[in-house]
């Protein structure tokens, strides 16, 4: 009876501990910022994996040899740095990751890395930004575009790597760079505008169903989901596009003047090595080869914003991600399983 009453208290005791722990953890999260920064010279990470792979490479006879070399160099650049109060600032490259999704739903942490960089940032810094996204609504690209535009308005020299694709509404927010550079196959372009809305007008008037439609304002509505559409409706509605379409042209070519815009804004999309003959992009290349270029002459930084995530919400997501794991796991052994019976 003693044991069992000890484990009781026990058990009753570690539950509340634990629960004392959540609700700081809890307080914590939201009580201080909800945005962590990450920050990383990739200089220092690409100068240790080619030492590395310098040790991995060379003889065992010759490894003590290098690090010898590796460890003079360092306090020889540990000395430059001491003594180099005086010296002339080396440049530094701001790095930038935007992945657009159909809402620009990272326009607001973009916002607020392209905020923190302006405050940093001193004259003869660059501004990379390593961008992917196939476009989306309009007003969320175009206040990403306005965002874009801001480096450019601080006097910050600005280049928009494309590795993979930048149409459309990505392609409105890339426009804005100093130097455009992409990938030989990214895809770029579709400078266009596009709507679509199903209409089930006629399958409710075949089942005697009316829908009312009440406004205020002659174009409040033009083309409705339920309701019975109109030829002027039609024609308005092919108006704003054509208003849209009259924005998008005029903001690509006050940033890029030398684009022969009637010619690219037909909302087609091209290929890297297409694009560039066009004048859609400035450059062929990856923006991995342009960072390494870069780091022979400047301080290459990685800067950006994550979330936050509550203890409850990283338990919850480590334990997703296993159950996925697991089930991937079980699915690739059911189908090696498959051809091995065959």
């Amino acid at each position: 009876m003693d044991i069992g009453r000890f484990t009781a208290q026990l058990t009753i005791f570690l539950l509340l501990v634990g629960f004392v722990v959540i609700i700081i953890a809890r307080a914590r999260s939201e009580g201080g910022d909800r945005l962590r920064m990450r920050i990383e010279e990739l200089n220092h990470r690409y100068e240790h994996r080619r030492r590395r792979l310098a040790l991995a490479a060379s003889e065992p006879s010759t490894r003590k040899r290098l690090l010898k070399a590796f460890r003079r160099d360092d306090k020889v650049q540990g000395r430059q740095g001491r003594k180099g109060g005086g010296e002339e600032r080396r440049q530094t490259v701001w790095v930038l990751d935007f992945r657009g999704d159909i809402k620009a739903s990272g326009v607001g942490r973009l916002a607020e890395e392209i905020s923190a960089i302006i405050a940093a940032a001193m004259k003869g810094d660059e501004v990379v930004v390593r961008l992917e996204s196939p476009g989306g609504l309009v007003h969320s690209y175009g206040l990403a575009a306005a965002q874009m535009d801001r480096l450019r308005d601080a006097g910050l020299t600005t280049t928009v790597c494309v590795d993979k694709v930048a149409a459309s509404g990505g392609y409105l927010m890339a426009c804005a760079a100093d130097q455009l550079r992409a990938a030989p196959f990214a895809v770029l372009g579709s400078i266009g505008v596009v709507a679509q809305l199903p209409n089930f007008h006629r399958l409710l008037k075949r089942h005697d169903i009316d829908v009312e439609l009440l406004t205020a304002g002659e174009y409040k509505r033009t083309l409705t989901v339920f309701g019975e559409n109109t030829e002027e409706g039609r024609n308005k509605f092919k108006a704003d596009l054509d208003n849209i379409h009259q924005l998008f042209k005029s903001h690509v070519a006050e940033r890029r003047p030398q684009l022969d815009i009637e010619a690219v804004a037909t909302g087609e999309t091209w290929y890297g090595r297409d694009a560039i003959a066009k004048g859609l992009i400035d450059a062929l290349g990856t923006s991995e080869a342009y960072l390494i270029s870069r780091m022979e002459e400047a301080r290459v930084i990685s800067m950006r914003l994550e979330a936050r995530h509550p203890m409850g919400e990283r338990l919850g997501m480590a334990v997703s991600k296993g159950v996925e794991g697991g089930i991937d796991r079980v699915m690739e052994r059911l189908d090696a399983g498959r051809w091995e019976k065959h």
